[in-house]
């Protein structure tokens, strides 16, 4: 039987979060999906939920929403514990996760008007109002049968923000929109983070979620691996990206080890030769200079506080052994694409 999450068994979540767990745990069979995951949500702000394909967010959204039950660790929601007896509490809550699903024979509207009377009361005026917000107002009369991608999608949004929600729980949410639709959803979540509401966004888009986000959560093999404010998380654990000859990596990372610690030393799995360093970008040259020192001359060298450069330092391993499998791309020393071999 399933362990039920409790405050007593997690005495050290605070209480002021919106939304925060402790040694979060979920298998399927014999392959763990959460190993432990803490999460802490602050409240009023947009947090960015990253990770590689098979690291545990959609499993996290889907225990948050108590779709599926966790197997032991302790949740808590907006201040208070959450377990599978809790699920009214939902009502303060909107998600979207995954795919949004409607009836294709009704209209947009219609559907929200469905939805709504499935869950707390909503006044009728909502329908609209959250119709507007998510620019369908001229379309909310067509079939969602339809409606794009990127249509469907906002509609899902709409359906999550129906009944004025406390926390957004949002599962790659630009999915299928347009440039401007993404900045409109970008501008959404903000003005909603302003009043005060927390928005919890899982998305792949590195870039967008570094424009968006307050509050970042990474994590690896269902475990957090670096949680923080963004602007913090950017300064104190810069990149610095060198490259040397493959057959110099082992000793290069040793160097380089000197100059902060060897788990900050990540040689790149997908890019033989490439050396990621977490040490301030100013030290740039003090990198090269210790590698000349060593006898070990760079021929690449690149430094920056980018979140896509900390997510791939971060996660690079656990990216590698994805069980769903790993995008090999293309060679860029041959530019052309790996052999049959290797795509086997």
């Amino acid at each position: 039987m399933a362990t039920q999450p409790s405050r007593e068994a997690n005495p050290t979540i605070d209480p002021g979060l919106a939304l925060a767990t402790r040694g979060l745990r979920k298998s399927y069979g014999s392959r763990l999906a959460l190993d432990g995951l803490d999460l802490s949500v602050p409240t009023g702000v947009v947090y960015g939920f990253l990770g590689p394909n098979g690291a545990g967010k959609t499993t996290t959204m889907r225990v948050l929403t108590g779709l599926i039950h966790p197997d032991g660790g302790a949740i808590e929601l907006l201040g208070r514990p959450f377990t599978r007896r809790d699920r009214h509490r939902l009502f303060d809550v909107g998600a979207l996760v995954e795919s949004p699903a409607f009836y294709p024979y009704l209209s947009g509207r219609d559907n929200l008007r469905a939805l709504a009377a499935s869950g707390a009361p909503t006044p009728a005026r909502r329908v609209d109002e959250v119709l507007e917000v998510v620019g369908l107002r001229e379309r909310a009369g067509d079939a969602v049968s339809r409606y794009s991608l990127g249509m469907k999608q906002r509609l899902g949004i709409a359906g999550a923000l129906l009944d004025d929600p406390t926390l957004l729980l949002l599962d790659e949410p630009s999915n299928g929109l347009d440039p401007a639709g993404i900045v409109a959803i970008r501008e959404t979540f903000r003005h909603l983070a302003s009043l005060g509401k927390t928005v919890f966004v899982s998305s792949h888009l590195l870039a967008e979620v570094q424009q968006m986000a307050d509050v970042v959560g990474i994590i690896a093999a269902g475990r957090m691996v670096r949680e923080g404010s963004m602007q913090e998380l950017l300064v104190s654990e810069g990149i610095v990206r060198v490259r040397v000859e493959p057959d110099e990596v082992t000793a290069a990372a040793a160097t380089l080890a000197r100059l902060t610690a060897p788990d900050r030393v990540t040689p790149s799995v997908m890019e033989p030769g490439w050396i990621s360093v977490q040490i301030a970008p100013d030290r740039t040259a003090e990198v090269n200079r210790s590698l000349a020192e060593a006898g070990i001359y760079a021929s690449g060298l690149s430094s920056g506080n980018d979140l896509e450069e900390l997510f791939l330092t971060l996660t690079g391993d656990a990216a590698s052994t994805d069980p769903d499998g790993t995008f090999a791309g293309i060679d860029p020393s041959l530019g052309r694409l790996p052999s049959s071999e290797v795509l086997s």
